[in-house]
């Protein structure tokens, strides 16, 4: 997520609430009571009727998925992985990705046309695409930039040749990929080479398109949007596009002149004052008071065709529009679309699209507005005894409340006319129905052989503390600075199932400065593998949950001993969490993709060196810190985490 964002959250003081600790070290015991028991399997833990324990009980050092040495925290400024494995770097910001393309300067001095033909900045969200046995398509979100390293003046003295640059290194890198003899390699000039930008054409689709809302005066129809920005997580499809996801698109907007802003953007965190991009001083479509319905022409998921570089990526609105994480999508088995998806902002929400027809596997045609139409829904998480304010259960139930105009309040009386306006303003639809505000949802995974789904919650210093967002069954933890995995099973099994049982699969924390109490996390937390701040997660074909971080990197007081960001992996099962990766300083790690193989891992290391803190990775000496995309393989050529 944008540095603007995250500096926000860290550095939380620990609370001292004697209900919330009674009512989570109850949980906690319980826990530590099961993990003596033994392991359960995820099909067992969630047949157990009212759902009386709040995790999976964990065998330490069992899990038959885990099959790595642990690496320890670490504050080096390099990529760690385990003895067996080695870590190589396909391709950073600034690098030519066509054949007239200049390279990277270390200078700074790059042009906008420069960065236009280059590998864009702070890689993010990616998915991998197979051609054949020799070529793949590795598809990566650039979600912003950091100022301070792309320009001599530090963002200082901008101009308009900046913002062009700037604008630029945003969006989405498509790249080609060949095999070798030596492993995977990127393809300079290949053919499926391509930068979308923060000016590339798009097209509106579904409920919203050609709404009023979306007109602007270069473009009074709604339907054609210049470019896309702060792209943070993703997905894919299986009909063969990508998924990029708008997140902080509210920071690049403001105005010098006095702008009167209604409730529907301030909830958006839309206002007079931008997050420092300085976009709106040299490019007024960013400027709101000329141009006040640009900014709802972001926040939307986009659908990439990787495979065709002339083709017209597209938002769809049907998914809702709010700052999206990633799109988990899975194809449920009566055959309907459904897509997960996290609203990151502290005390937001969870959604779920479904489709309103059907996935044909045998005409890829068909499926290609399969996300225009159906219905978007907002989770509410119901505790075990129904009243989250005094649960001590960290388990429960919920449902999907739909998001259709006319129904639940959606109506003009609370200030919807239409179901377009319903998907523009996503946010105030969910509290209108009563959603449940969550601690900042991430990626959501889905598991790959079992009904079973797992949401990041990353943190949210205001949980119990604005009188918004009090204690509930699923956010227990007041100021809660480390963050937890929450997850769900569909009652029945099917993915579009109405309602849901739920449970926190870990509590991050730190049982070293905080034994003994909420703070030292879940019972599968322990010396050797605690973090904070989970974001990136995503699943092999195996099972194995991959975890990474984006949380506080100082190394001291409630984090001391965590180290840098971090990627791990857990056993869904048994709960077993092992550290697998470590970063460079200042990094977060996010981003992961796998060959069809499972034999190379894709991880993105975004932002070292963010605020001069300091890294020169990834070619070390007093070279520009550079966000780049690793590849990791096993010395031996086996299969990643086994």
């Amino acid at each position: 997520m944008s540095q603007f964002e995250r500096k926000d959250e860290q550095n939380h003081p620990r609370t001292k609430n004697p209900q919330f600790s009674q009512m989570v070290e109850q949980a906690l015991s319980r826990r530590r009571f099961l993990s003596a028991a033994g392991a359960v399997s995820a099909a067992a833990f969630f047949s157990v009727s009212p759902l009386s324990r709040a995790i999976a009980a964990v065998t330490t050092g069992s899990s038959p998925l885990l099959g790595f040495s642990a690496v320890a925290s670490s504050t080096a400024d390099t990529v760690v992985v385990p003895r067996g494995y080695k870590a190589e770097r396909l391709i950073s910001w600034g690098d030519a990705m066509f054949a007239n393309g200049v390279e990277f300067s270390e200078d700074g001095n790059n042009s906008a046309a420069d960065q236009l033909r280059q590998f864009g900045d702070n890689n993010d969200g990616m998915s991998i695409f197979a051609v054949d046995d020799s070529t793949a398509i590795l598809a990566v979100n650039n979600e912003y930039c950091n100022y301070e390293l792309m320009f001599p003046h530090q963002g200082k003295q901008m101009a308009l040749e900046d913002v062009k640059r700037a604008q630029a290194a945003h969006g989405v890198s498509v790249l080609t990929l060949e095999h070798t003899d030596s492993g995977w390699q990127f393809k300079k000039d290949g053919i499926y080479n391509r930068r979308i930008h923060a000016n590339t054409p798009m097209l509106m689709s579904g409920p919203a398109k050609g709404h009023a809302l979306l007109q602007t005066s270069a473009d009074p129809k709604g339907k054609h949007i210049l470019g896309t920005f702060n792209n943070c997580a993703n997905g894919m499809t299986p009909w063969g596009t990508y998924l990029t996801c708008e997140e902080n698109f509210n920071g690049y907007f403001g105005s010098t002149q006095h702008v009167e802003i209604t409730p529907e953007q301030a909830r958006y965190g839309i206002g007079s004052e931008d997050a420092g991009w300085q976009w709106h001083n040299f490019d007024e479509r960013f400027d709101l008071a000329k141009h006040p319905n640009e900014c709802n022409r972001f926040g939307w998921v986009v659908e990439i065709d990787p495979n065709d570089p002339t083709a017209t990526p597209i938002k769809r609105s049907a998914l809702g529009r709010f700052k999206h994480e990633n799109a988990e999508l899975v194809i449920a088995s009566n055959g309907h679309v459904v897509v997960y998806l996290g609203d990151d902002e502290r005390g937001e929400h969870i959604y779920r699209f479904v489709s309103r027809d059907k996935y044909n596997p045998n005409d890829p045609a068909a499926n290609r507005n399969l996300l225009d139409d159906g219905t978007l829904y907002v989770a509410r998480f119901n505790s075990a005894n129904n009243d989250e304010s005094n649960s001590d259960e960290l388990s429960g139930t919920g449902e999907w409340i739909p998001l259709v105009f006319g129904k639940q309040g959606l109506t003009p009386e609370n200030g919807f006319t239409s179901q377009a306006e319903v998907l523009i303003h996503a946010r105030l639809a969910a509290t209108q129905v009563g959603a449940t505000t969550m601690d900042r949802p991430e990626w959501v995974a889905a598991h790959p052989t079992e009904p079973m789904v797992f949401c990041t919650l990353t943190n949210n210093k205001n949980r119990g503390v604005n009188e918004n967002q009090p204690l509930n069954g699923p956010n227990p933890r007041s100021e809660n600075h480390y963050g937890h995995i929450v997850r769900w099973q569909p009652s029945a099994g099917q993915h579009t199932d109405a309602t849901f049982n739920w449970d926190l699969f870990l509590l991050a924390g730190n049982p070293t400065v905080h034994p003994d109490t909420p703070y030292a996390g879940s019972a599968n937390i322990n010396a050797d593998n605690m973090f904070n701040s989970p974001d990136g997660i995503g699943f092999d074909k195996a099972g194995r949950l991959w975890i990474q971080t984006d949380g506080n990197y100082s190394n001291q007081g409630d984090f001391a001993g965590q180290g840098n960001n971090q990627m791990l992996c857990a056993d869904p099962s048994t709960g077993e969490i092992k550290r697998f990766l470590t970063g460079p300083i200042a990094c977060e790690i996010t981003g992961l993709a796998f060959t069809p193989d499972q034999k190379t891992l894709f991880v993105g290391v975004q932002h070292p060196g963010e605020e001069l803190a300091g890294s020169h990775f990834p070619y070390g000496g007093e070279h520009t810190p550079r966000s780049s995309v690793m590849m990791i393989t096993r010395i031996d050529g086996g299969i990643i985490g086994t």
